[in-house]
């Protein structure tokens, strides 16, 4: 009798289970989430009296910043943790701050973004995001390393380290601090990794100042007056049409596939009833085509959002090109080196000198500035020329 009482009893359990289990899986079908709200969320019930998550109205903004913030790539987990316990990122029952681990699975957790996964299957949730997918993603560039950029402790933050290497041991160039306030740069001078001594290069030191005034006079070669401002304006007003062009054809081309494939899934969910197909290859199609139709809702949303932006972001590049020595002269340490990797690539360091290219589009901008000053010397040239007696003129020209 014991015996028959506890497998009653299993029996009694496993059915329990198994019922919560198909409960779990009808609300995530439905795009609910299914269990506990993470941190940033809230459980409550919807005005249809189910059970569903909604933003906490103080933890939600406390997480987005978390993922803005390690999305710069400036911050480890560790001084992220530190930074967000700060802005009151703790256990809402305990009050203790959250740790780093646990940091380190908000920023994987895809439920921020509005899709989560749920039995191996990826759901479009119906509560609200708390960060974008874009963000998300490249908040996962930066911690696999993709994206991310050396971390230095407060107060040993340097604007220039990481950004060049030696033109002649194409070693890094890092900086160190003499007589507890003065910075200088020099090359490490580790030839042939270490193996060949200290090469000559690693002699040379400059300061950091005159560093700071060489870039900026690079960044000089931007600056452009009110007439091309306005025919740069122009030139995007033209080539607006033919980007709204090309994004219109693009949402075109995603929205045909989209229905294309719900017309799969359409013609899958008959054949499943009338048994042609079993469930299992139900169930793993559906999945890869419902993925696939969430990649081209967001390839839609892309190209409205850019068509949308395309001349605020182009007139807000020319603004940025135009003042980028002006910004960067007032920038910390941190900001200076953020702005030289966004208009310069390929630094080099040549015995204390630094050059560089600057990045596309900003070349064509330094290639206009530099045309539009040599057709003004020209022009000046040719008024002065006219302005002279006939006499003068025909002198100096033979």
């Amino acid at each position: 009798m014991h015996g028959i009482k506890v497998l009653m009893a299993k029996n009694y359990i496993d059915n329990l289970s198994e019922e919560a289990r198909k409960g779990q899986m009808e609300k995530a079908e439905q795009g609910i989430w299914p269990t506990r709200a993470p941190l940033g969320y809230v459980n409550t019930t919807g005005k249809d009296g189910k059970k569903v998550i909604e933003p906490h109205p103080e933890l939600a903004p406390v997480v987005t910043q978390l993922f803005e913030r390690y999305a710069t790539g400036q911050y480890s987990l560790k001084t992220l943790a530190k930074a967000a316990h700060g802005d009151g990122l703790i256990y809402p029952k305990s009050g203790n701050p959250v740790p780093v681990s646990a940091v380190h699975m908000i920023l994987r957790n895809r439920l921020y973004t509005g899709l989560f996964q749920w039995n191996g299957k990826l759901h479009q949730g119906k509560h609200e995001p708390l960060v974008s997918i874009e963000l998300w993603e490249r908040v996962q560039g930066v911690l696999t390393g993709r994206n991310s950029v050396p971390a230095h402790p407060i107060g040993n933050e340097f604007a220039f380290t990481g950004l060049m290497s030696c033109i002649e041991c194409g070693c890094a160039v890092v900086a160190e601090i003499k007589k507890g306030k003065y910075v200088y740069y020099h090359c490490t001078g580790h030839t042939n990794k270490g193996r060949g001594g200290y090469g000559d290069c690693r002699r040379k030191y400059v300061r950091e100042e005159v560093l700071d005034q060489a870039f900026a006079n690079l960044l000089d070669r931007l600056h452009f007056d009110e007439e091309i401002l306005e025919s740069v304006k122009a030139a995007l007003m033209a080539s607006h049409a033919d980007e709204r062009r090309e994004h219109e054809q693009a949402i075109h081309r995603c929205q045909v596939e989209d229905k294309r494939l719900e017309d799969r899934l359409h013609a899958m969910y008959l054949d499943k009833l009338d048994g042609r197909i079993d469930n299992a290859f139900y169930d793993r199609m559906s999945a890869q085509w419902r993925t696939e139709q969430t990649r081209l809702l967001r390839e839609i949303e892309r190209h409205g959002s850019a068509e949308e932006s395309y001349m605020e972001d182009g007139i807000r590049l020319l603004e940025l090109a135009r003042n980028a020595s002006r910004l960067f002269a007032k920038q910390p340490a941190h900001e200076k080196k953020r702005v030289l990797n966004l208009v310069l690539s390929n630094c080099q360091w040549d015995h204390g000198e630094a050059h560089a290219v600057f990045r596309q589009p900003f070349d064509l901008l330094a290639e206009t500035v530099v045309a539009s000053a040599a057709m003004g010397a020209h022009q000046t040239a040719a008024s002065t020329r006219s302005a002279l007696p006939e006499r003068w003129v025909t002198v100096h020209s033979g």
